[in-house]
């Protein structure tokens, strides 16, 4: 997993366009013109050597003759130059590639021309996009690399495909429309730069607010899970995936839901996104009252917030007395409906009554012109009123609306669609959004240090099992005995069913290709006719994520829940502890008073897929005497969120300046969640946590370190509460992370530290690090090999 050199793509400071050509049509010809055309204020340099000038500028016969490295470079000649025109490229300094031109078309094209092209590149760590892509796009810079069709606006929507059909699509929607994008990616054949590596950038990319993402498949499903975790913790990730067919769909449903990320079924949904997410804000609230005047439009938006699963607000007798008292002639309820004869200051009454009350939800104002509330006028009281709509608005005008009127409500941040169904299916996936943000909150417990003796024992009897004879299918006592230290019910196949049973569930693990082990559930259907219900779920669980892979199943209310989960969970964890599982089967017989998991049978491997999400690491937690506390260092959780907020609070100005190189008043949530809930595999964060004088547990220090994708190297970073200095916790944090970093295999430890922090010099100088200079005069980078 790594961002490296993608700010080259999506923020470049100048552009190589090699193969420019002035023949019309060719490939040369189109990329030329179109970053000519987008008007990138950067210096653009053409490559060819047919050529000694072109539209009035010097063209260069070779990549190794431009005088500076492009930050990035565009691709469009025959995949034979590839491997020269990289290296040539990677030497000069450039970061990243754009190979537009398609290897697919290309009959000198050999696989072998695919992975030399990645060999030249990766000394280098230059980036390449490709082959095959439509290019990458950043209206804010003007920058049009490659061959898209349109010149869209710039927006707050990210778009992220594998498809070049897909994104000419969209951007010629959007450009229809008025709407934009802060970048938009069209990803093509992924050797390097993949769906993965482009949602870790945009996670924390402060000009994307949300972002949509089409594709079909998934490579590397850790980084990838790793990367939509890391994005949806900060902002709204939409997925459009095709393929709804094939067999694998649910899995990639199971997938999503677990990252966070909110699936839609359409690209008319997806596009829909650009518009809510681009322009509005997220809404504050899960149910949402109607205005509108017209009692059928009422009756058609009721019907299709309905369908799209959405709730109305429920009003409190307080609130129906408040609408009675500012609308004395209109019946309150929910819908409010205002009446045929209903001016535009009806609506403004309306929903400034509506406003303050916190039981009315997100106001949806639908309205269709009338001789007495013309919509313009209607929707020039919306935005007057856009500044008191506390937990959001989003507007459905019939008929359509000038584009001064559309742009103006843009501009105050309200989404406007053109029918109730669209408005009200953007809203339910808001919601689904901020219910799957909930989920990312929760982290499965892992090992303790000290393993209990019961585990270690089922460890061994599967490692005997497999040094039989090097893979072992273990069934009825022997699968049994295996499970035993995780007191599931199991059950033997002969005993009697209970007269009482509701369902039985055929429970599965798989160790699939991308995801690893899996479960798949199958539960047959409720009617006895349809084909069976199958749902999926991604170990490791525990009694909240399972209770969401439960709710998926038509029977969620109708079976016992605490003793399903509990089952459910100590699955997961034998799943999880027990790594030479590589496959089982049971079935799951759920009655009122009991759940038994009948005829267990496991196949053992030596080897398996890796979990796609890594479990909380409960064996690095350490608690020590340390200057007469109760001292706990220990991987950072969601949970921790709170106390990480009064640690920074702690810490004074100058400190925090010291730790973030800049001045920082404070850390919104968005920018916790960041720093609380993160991905064991790909990074790690230690805090010294101990009681304050009421019991609470207080965070006192932390630090950080994030490896490279090859573990070759991991930046650290060390940060103390201002009262803490100078008592050696820093230096024993700083210990803590050097011992995990050289247990990981990783290669070298750095840092970044201002040159007038004198003290963390100091240490790390103690401590034996090694010290350069860096890009910034202001800035010494420290370097500590591990291996």
């Amino acid at each position: 997993m790594t961002v490296r050199n993608l700010d080259a793509l999506f923020k470049p400071e100048s552009v190589a366009v090699i193969g420019a050509s002035s023949r019309a049509g060719s490939l040369g010809a189109i990329v030329w013109e179109r970053v000519l055309a987008g008007g990138f204020n950067g210096p653009v340099w053409p490559v060819n050597p047919k050529y000694d000038e072109l539209d009035g500028g010097i063209v260069f016969a070779d990549a190794g003759d431009l005088l500076e490295a492009p930050s990035v470079a565009l691709v469009c000649t025959p995949s034979a130059t590839w491997v020269d025109i990289v290296g040539k490229l990677g030497r000069l300094g450039t970061r990243a590639v754009i190979i537009v031109a398609d290897a697919r078309r290309d009959h000198a094209a050999d696989p072998a021309v695919v992975q030399a092209t990645l060999a030249a590149a990766r000394p280098h760590l230059l980036r390449i996009v490709g082959p095959a892509s439509v290019g990458v796009v950043t209206p804010a810079l003007r920058a049009y690399l490659g061959a898209p069709p349109y010149l869209v606006k710039h927006g707050g929507v990210a778009w992220v495909s594998q498809s070049n059909a897909l994104t000419n699509a969209v951007l010629g929607w959007a450009d229809a429309r008025g709407l934009g994008f802060s970048h938009a990616i069209a990803l093509g054949d992924e050797i390097d730069v993949d769906a993965g590596d482009v949602l870790d950038y945009l996670a924390s990319d402060s000009a994307t607010r949300a972002i949509l993402l089409e594709l079909n498949t998934v490579r590397s499903a850790r980084k990838f899970m790793s990367a939509a975790r890391a994005a949806a913790r900060n902002k709204p990730v939409l997925v459009l995936r095709t393929g709804r067919g094939d067999a694998n769909d649910a899995l990639y449903t199971a997938a999503f839901r677990r990252a966070g990320m909110v699936r839609v079924d359409s690209l008319d949904d997806l596009l829909d996104e650009i518009e809510t997410l681009g322009v509005g804000r997220i809404a504050a609230s899960s149910t949402a009252t109607l205005v509108t005047s017209d009692r059928g439009v009422a009756s058609l938006a009721t019907d299709a917030f309905a369908a799209a699963g959405g709730m109305l607000a429920q009003w409190s007798d307080e609130t129906v007395r408040t609408l009675a008292g500012a609308l004395p002639h209109v019946s309150p309820g929910n819908p409010l409906l205002l009446g045929d004869d209903a001016r535009p200051e009806d609506f403004r009454r309306a929903l400034e009554a509506l406003a303050p009350r916190g039981d009315t939800g997100t106001a949806f104002v639908i309205h269709s012109t009338t001789h007495g509330a013309p919509v313009e006028e209607v929707a020039r009281v919306v935005i007057d009123c856009q500044c008191i709509a506390y937990r959001g608005m989003l507007a459905c005008f019939f008929g359509g609306l000038e584009t001064a009127t559309r742009d103006a409500l843009r501009a105050r941040g309200i989404a406007v669609h053109p029918t109730p169904q669209r408005l009200a299916r953007a809203f339910t996936r808001l919601v689904d959004y901020r219910l799957g943000r909930e989920l990312l909150m929760q982290t499965p417990q892992g090992l303790p240090a000290r393993i209990p003796a019961a585990i270690e024992a089922a460890q061994a009897y599967a490692a005997a099992a497999l040094a039989e004879d090097g893979r072992a299918f273990l069934a009825d006592e022997a699968a049994v005995r295996l499970l035993e230290p995780f007191a599931l019910p199991v059950r033997a196949d002969n005993e009697p069913c209970p007269s009482d049973t509701i369902v039985d569930i055929a429970v599965e693990l798989h160790d699939d290709a991308e995801f690893g082990p899996v479960f798949r559930f199958a539960a047959p259907p409720v009617d006895g006719i349809s084909a069976p219900f199958v749902f999926y779920g991604l170990p490791p669980l525990n009694p909240t994520l399972a209770r969401e892979v439960l709710s998926r199943s038509p029977y969620a209310h109708r079976v016992p829940i605490d003793p399903v989960l509990s089952v459910l969970t100590a699955l997961s964890d034998a799943i999880c502890v027990i790594e030479q599982i590589a496959g089982f089967t049971a079935s799951l017989r759920i009655a009122p008073a009991r759940v038994d998991l009948r005829s267990p049978q496991i196949r053992l491997a030596p080897k398996r897929g890796r979990l796609a999400i890594v479990p909380y690491p409960r064996r690095l937690e350490q608690t020590i005497e340390w200057r007469g506390m109760h001292l706990t260092i220990r991987p950072i959780r969601p949970e921790d969120e709170p106390a990480h907020s009064a640690f920074a609070a702690a810490m004074s100005p100058e400190d925090l300046r010291m730790r973030f190189f800049g001045a920082v008043r404070g850390f919104d949530h968005s920018q916790l969640a960041r720093m609380t809930q993160i991905d064991y595999d790909r990074e790690m964060a230690f805090i010294a946590t101990a009681a304050d004088a009421n019991g609470a547990m207080e965070t006192l220090g932390v630090v950080r370190a994030v490896a490279d994708p090859d573990n070759e190297s991991a930046e650290f970073a060390v940060a103390v509460r201002s009262d803490m200095k100078g008592k050696g916790l820093g230096r024993l944090l700083m210990e803590r992370i050097i011992d995990y970093a050289r247990a990981r295999g990783t290669r070298v430890i750095t840092g970044e530290i201002l040159r007038e922090n004198a003290p963390m010099l100091a240490l790390a100088r103690a401590r034996g690090f090694e010290m350069h200079a860096s890009e910034d005069p202001a800035v010494i980078s420290v370097r500590f090999p591990l291996q």
